[in-house]
């Protein structure tokens, strides 16, 4: 019981109820699809960077230029001119001699030593005391600092947090030696001798002593420096108003410095006003991004409705103009604000040949076209770039990857189209030369590298994305249809040496399969690779079909009817489980599965029937029909007829155009009338067109050979 329990959670089961939910739940996986889809717009189109002219320090300006906007932008000049008064508020800073002051300290300290009279004096002093009071006062007045008022007022005004005592003095001219005045005295006195620890008739002898001094002052142009520093730093950067429709620059004036910056000022302000946190700004963005979702919408629902009912390929659709959105932005972060040098060499990026180049391959050209276009618009109007020359650009661009791409049978086939697309970009750079009246100029040269470059980096990217892709999405390109036609295939190699037959039914079936697509408009060369494993399933018994059957003996002789159409029947679920062995294509399981639909297999049936004396109420025909599904596609319908007629065409005596068309016309009306072709996407035109194709390829492969006559010997026929 537990072991059928987990059988349940294989992941071969997980898959099949995954994909079974997702076809139920289709309508909420379009939801989620649009939703991200109208995101991905609305952030592409909301957050938008402004192209300024790009102005080089002392070169010509190339144009005149006036300010789009109010704005204010960092004056330099007024600011470094403020730093400069602010400096010269700051005076002159002193301070005491520190040879000065270590001779007077030491000679305090001999007096106490030598002239004990201070002990009659100072009673309860001791020598210690006195000599830490001596050394706090010797380290405050080597700290301390004198200089002028305004020069402490600038220093609190600044906020500035210096170490020291700070006193204020001036200088006068021709002054050597000064005495400190009374009040700096109780400061250091204060500072130095705390009441608490020494007496008031000590304090006042230590500070007598030094009072009586006659200091010698230097200056201090160390700290000088430094608090001319901190006072310049803690300026502000200084704004400057401009006005709308003020002039910046004139046509051929010489850029300066100033210039760069109001023109930077300039690109921010635009840049915040465009992407505006307003909730009106950002509800309109997102209305319009909803607007155009519906369009899209509607147009793949009309015009692609293969491609509107997988959800599967919208995903893909999706993701691909996702990469192509992520792209763009990435080019123009580049450029603005990491390589910004380079704004002026790369003029017209081109980045909708990648997404044209993708949704081609993958989706098809009828897809890349309105893609093309699509992006081409939204991206044109919403980077930094010259909007018309880069619509022309990339939208011819994109169109020559279209048309060059159609039949991409190889993955180096990429980099010669990306080779073709660059050198027709080259007269399409050139027109725009001629228009705008500068020819062969450095600007012409340096726009052909970049289109060099960016389709350099397309090839690059497409052919390194294409096989991810076509695995995340289960999409069969034309280039892994050509690699799975490849005679080396472990499978096909295996087909051909066990079952030679069916592998000569198969090549048949995919030339005639392949004409009928090709004739109705359909993918023939899937119809042409899935035709080489639609029977793969006859490995496992090749010797129960006709065609291995090598020998004259038939094993069906050994069997009952029943018997026989179980194994015939068998063919088909056993290629289904072959092919998910060699990890085959979905696409390629689903024509195994639909090329016998749930048709009868008529011999044996009719043979059970003989066996109940002709009463085919006795047979119950449900067993000896195949399992299905009936074909959903255009291409599985047409393997299906084509897997059909070759097998009876291999019974005709006579081989004629006539005869072939009645026998396609009687096999492909059976079919009908039995509802195989009921929940398929052929037309009636389409199947009287695919008739015909197959009719043609039929006779072509069924031809007649001249006879030859018998060889002579001695001029005489051999008899």
């Amino acid at each position: 019981m537990k072991d059928s329990f987990y059988s349940q959670f294989t992941p071969s089961t997980f898959k099949e109820k995954f994909t079974q939910w997702l076809k139920e739940s289709q309508g909420l996986w379009r939801l989620v699809l649009a939703l991200i889809f109208v995101t991905m717009l609305s952030l592409f189109l909301h957050f938008q960077e402004v192209r300024m002219p790009v102005l080089e320090v002392g070169s010509p300006a190339k144009e005149y230029i006036v300010a789009q906007v109010d704005f204010a932008f960092p004056d330099e000049d007024a600011t470094w001119m403020l730093k400069q008064q602010a400096a010269k508020d700051i005076g002159k800073i002193y301070k005491i001699g520190e040879k000065q002051l270590f001779d007077v300290t030491t000679h305090f300290e001999d007096y106490l030593i030598h002239d004990l009279s201070w002990r009659e004096r100072l009673e309860d002093a001791t020598y210690e005391t006195m000599y830490e009071g001596s050394e706090s006062i010797e380290e405050l007045l080597f700290e301390a600092r004198f200089t002028d008022a305004r020069t402490l007022q600038k220093m609190k005004e600044s906020d500035l947090s210096v170490e020291g005592v700070y006193a204020v003095f001036r200088m006068k001219e021709k002054q050597s030696t000064v005495n400190l005045t009374s009040s700096f005295w109780e400061q250091i006195a204060e500072a130095a001798l705390p009441e608490k620890s020494y007496k008031k008739d000590s304090i006042d002898f230590l500070i007598d002593f030094y009072e009586r001094q006659k200091w010698d002052f230097e200056e201090d142009f160390g700290l000088e420096k430094r608090i001319e520093y901190l006072i310049q730093e803690n300026i502000p950067l200084q704004y400057k108003n401009v006005k709308a429709g003020a002039h910046i620059i004139e046509q051929g004036e010489k850029v300066s410095p100033r210039h760069v910056v109001m023109l930077q000022a300039m690109h921010n302000t635009l840049a915040s006003k465009q992407n505006s946190g307003h909730a009106e700004s950002i509800l309109g963005t997102i209305a319009l991004s909803i607007f155009i979702t519906i369009l899209v919408q509607i147009y793949f629902q009309v015009y692609h409705k293969d491609l509107y009912r997988s959800v599967r390929k919208m995903c893909l659709l999706v993701t691909l103009v996702g990469i192509s959105f992520a792209l763009a932005k990435g080019a123009e972060y580049l450029l603005l604000y990491k390589a910004y040098y380079l704004i002026e060499l790369v003029q017209y990026p081109l980045i909708v040949p990648f997404a044209a180049l993708l949704v081609g391959i993958l989706l098809g050209a009828g897809v890349a076209l309105f893609v093309t276009i699509f992006l081409t618009l939204v991206i044109g109007i919403s980077l930094a770039v010259d909007h018309e020359h880069f619509i022309v650009l990339n939208l011819l661009m994109a169109l020559c990857s279209i048309l060059f791409s159609r039949h991409l049978h190889k993955r180096k086939d990429i980099l010669e189209v990306c080779g073709k697309v660059w050198l027709c970009s080259i007269p399409v750079l050139l027109t725009f030369q001629l228009i705008d009246g500068d020819v062969w100029d450095a600007h012409f040269f340096s726009d052909v590298m970049c289109s060099f470059v960016f389709m350099s980096a397309t090839a690059i990217l497409v052919v390194g994305l294409l096989p991810l892709l076509e695995a995340l999405f289960n999409v069969m390109t034309d280039m892994t249809l050509m690699e799975y036609m490849d005679p080396n295939n472990e499978l096909l190699r295996r087909l051909s040496l066990e079952t030679p037959g069916t592998y000569q039914h198969c090549l048949v079936v995919g030339n005639l399969s392949e004409a009928a697509a090709r004739a109705i408009g359909a993918n023939d060369l899937f119809c042409r690779v899935a035709t080489l494993y639609h029977d793969i399933g006859k490995l496992f018994n090749p010797h129960y079909f006709t065609e291995n059957q090598l020998g004259g003996f038939n094993i069906h002789q050994l069997l009952t009817p029943l018997e026989s159409a179980h194994v015939i029947i068998a063919h088909v679920s056993e290629g289904e489980a072959l092919a998910k062995k060699y990890h085959l294509p979905q696409s390629f399981i689903d024509v195994i599965k639909e090329h016998h639909g749930t048709t009868l297999v008529y011999y044996f049936y009719c043979k059970q029937i003989e066996q109940m004396e002709g009463d085919a109420s006795k047979v119950n025909e449900k067993l000896f029909r195949y399992g299905g599904p009936k074909p959903k596609t255009k291409e599985s319908a047409i393997i299906m007829i084509a897997d059909t007629v070759e097998a009876a065409s291999r019974s005709l005596d006579l081989v004629t155009e006539d005869v072939l068309s009645d026998m396609v016309n009687k096999l492909v009306a059976e079919k009908a009338e039995d509802g195989q072709l009921d929940e398929c996407q052929l037309t009636f035109e389409e199947l009287g067109v695919a008739k015909k194709a197959i009719v043609r390829a039929l006779l072509v492969t069924r031809h007649l050979r001249v006879k030859y006559p018998s060889k002579m010997s001695s001029g005489k026929a051999l008899t």
